[in-house]
């Protein structure tokens, strides 16, 4: 089943240069954290620094894009066997994981905060070093995946972005790391007040997703991309 829209009339990014053909969307994942230890549930959110020239000064979930390191640097567990199948589907092999692995990631690198397990600490260059020296690696079996997003073609920075959801207690502390956090703000906000935030149209739709998911865990995945000018929301 899916359902269809016009196209937005205001892209969330640079627009295409008139007559260059579609951007080739770049691969990212971000996480959808939720927080349960108050009266009702808080999911976390950054608002993105108003001089990117892609969602400037709207509020998202941290995540980013992949990185070749995402591909070897070490777990503490790997995903979940559904989980798993669910990338399967759709991209060559282990690059869902790794996708999972950038999403746990960046959400160090923005909002300063991992989603890991206890491990020894080792050295590492790139990316993961900062990571790693803090005596975890990631937890992948926290992660769920709720939807699949494609930027529409009339924008000129695109991205083929997985959503995944976690629960904040998979998280190795609640407390911020010092000297992380590329997003401008950070904070922990009820679906309910995220929705009144300034917010891109796909993220608002991702909040909805989340609500319907902590309310039935088997929601299957969602899947948005643009056909023939138009958005369909399907499922995976």
């Amino acid at each position: 089943m899916s359902e269809s829209s016009t196209l937005p009339r205001k892209p969330e990014g640079p627009p295409r240069i008139p007559g260059a053909k579609a951007v080739r969307p770049k691969s990212a994942a971000t996480i959808i954290i939720v927080r349960r230890d108050g009266p009702k549930p808080r999911v976390l959110m950054g608002k993105r620094h108003g001089g990117h020239d892609f969602m400037p000064n709207l509020w998202v979930f941290p995540g980013g894009r992949i990185d070749r390191s995402d591909y070897r640097a070490p777990h503490a567990t790997d995903l979940r066997p559904d989980v798993a199948g669910k990338f399967a589907k759709y991209l060559a092999p282990h690059k869902g994981r790794a996708l999972a692995m950038a999403a746990v990631r960046e959400t160090f690198e923005e909002a300063g905060l991992l989603l890991a397990k206890p491990v020894p600490a080792r050295s590492a260059a790139g990316p993961w070093r900062e990571f790693l020296a803090e005596g975890v690696a990631p937890d992948l079996a926290a992660l769920d995946v709720i939807a699949r997003a494609i930027t529409p073609p009339m924008v000129g920075k695109r991205f083929d972005t997985w959503f995944l959801m976690g629960d904040a207690e998979h998280l190795a502390s609640l407390d911020r790391k010092p000297d992380c956090g590329e997003l401008e703000e950070i904070a922990w906000i009820e679906f309910d007040e995220a929705l009144q935030l300034n917010l891109p149209m796909v993220t608002r739709r991702m909040i909805t997703e989340a609500v319907e998911r902590l309310e039935d865990p088997d929601r299957a995945p969602t899947f948005f991309r643009f056909k023939g000018g138009k958005a369909h929301w399907g499922t995976l």
